[in-house]
């Protein structure tokens, strides 16, 4: 998987689609809970082949809910298109569309972390989305509903956008690097699927880019000693992650999998790369694993659904970030219409799709007449 899918899929549709397979990895993992709580994969796989393998997988309602990171993440997106200016305006929506959307968490699953921290929003106050800093606030719950942020801010001159609304949208309710850099690294690789960029430089870009993401946090001035101390444990798993894999050099053409990689030992895998055991669960694993599942499913999206949505662990939420991953990049043409048609909230995914396809496009064309007016006054003066 050295480069990618020779795609003819329009940028809109490849929006839409990212929002939307978003939806179909958090729903298909999440199955009501019964195959995000089951710990053993190949029971998972089980199931699955009973059902008639993941091309006759109905993904709808009442057996395939979306889970608290979908609501999270359309929360997110309706934050992004309130037209707001990055700073405490734009941060408190965010904290606005969190509380909305903790009313629609019953039977959804929602982490602990993520709705005590929701809870403790002062909306009245400029500051009012501001947590403390948590030691233990490195689970998944930012990262898996910031993809949207690399939609919203695709290109790479707006990387600091990019840092600065993912790291604040993230530390509101996982003030820890471990947990807030999940945030990062998802908006981040959505971003790169939008431009274009080579899956297998994805990983080793992110921790390049890491640096920067410390300097932004350094320069707004808050829990910096606290920061600096839990910082070296998301940067150091991934380092490791890709010296695994063989793609941490600039010459990587392909990742380096076992010979024998089915679901057992993805599973076994996934478990190393693990806070506590529960691969997923953790802002530095949950976008590993979708990762690695892209880089390993040869653009079969049968084959990215078995590694990134149905393995033993937290699926839903390494399944909510592969799944836009993949529309990002190839949108909707090999997935079977039965994993989509009848999706909980698609159609508010779509539309929240095409309104991030929008504003950005709108954002480019703006962007580059500015150059253009400015090469020609350059060259008149």
């Amino acid at each position: 998987m050295a480069s990618g899918p020779k795609v003819s899929v329009d940028m809109l549709s490849r929006y839409k689609a990212a929002m939307v397979l978003s939806g179909v990895g958090d729903a298909m993992g999440y199955k009501s809970g019964d195959w995000e709580f089951t710990f053993v994969g190949a029971d998972i796989h089980k199931e699955v082949k009973e059902l008639g393998g993941v091309s006759k997988l109905y993904v709808k309602l009442p057996a395939f809910p979306v889970s608290d990171d979908t609501v999270l993440h359309l929360a997110t997106a309706r934050a992004l298109l309130s037209g707001k200016p990055i700073g405490d305006k734009l941060y408190l929506e965010f904290a606005a569309e969190y509380r909305k959307g903790v009313r629609d968490m019953k039977g959804r699953a929602p982490g602990n972390t993520t709705t005590y921290a929701i809870s403790r929003f002062n909306l009245a106050k400029p500051d009012g989305y501001i947590g403390p800093f948590n030691k233990r606030g490195g689970g998944c719950g930012a990262a898996m509903r910031a993809m949207c942020i690399g939609l919203r801010y695709p290109r790479p001159d707006q990387l600091q956008d990019l840092i600065m609304v993912s790291v604040e949208s993230g530390r509101m309710t996982h003030n820890c690097p471990t947990g807030y850099l999940g945030s990062f690294a998802t908006a981040l690789f959505t971003s790169y699927a939008i431009q274009g960029v080579q899956v297998i430089s994805w990983g080793r870009r992110l921790v390049a880019e890491l640096p920067k993401v410390l300097d932004y946090v350094r320069s707004v001035g808050r829990d910096v000693k606290e920061n600096k101390e839990a910082w070296p444990y998301f940067t150091d798993k991934w380092t490791s992650y890709l010296q695994e894999r063989g793609i941490d050099g600039d010459d990587a053409t392909k990742a380096r999998f076992p010979e024998k990689y089915d679901v057992v030992e993805r599973d076994a895998f996934y478990k190393s790369l693990s806070f506590r055991g529960w691969g997923g669960s953790s802002g530095h694993d949950a976008p590993m694993i979708a990762y690695d599942a892209l880089l390993g499913c040869e653009w079969s999206w049968e084959k990215l659904c078995l590694a990134g949505m149905l393995h033993g662990g937290d699926n839903d939420s390494t399944g909510v970030m592969a799944g836009c991953w993949w529309g990002a990049i190839c949108g909707m043409d090999q997935v079977p219409k039965c994993n989509f048609k009848n999706l909980e909230y698609r159609s508010q995914l779509e539309e929240l799709g095409e309104k991030l396809y929008h504003v950005a496009e709108e954002e480019r064309k703006a962007t580059e007449s500015q150059a253009s007016e400015s090469e020609v006054t350059k060259d008149s003066s």
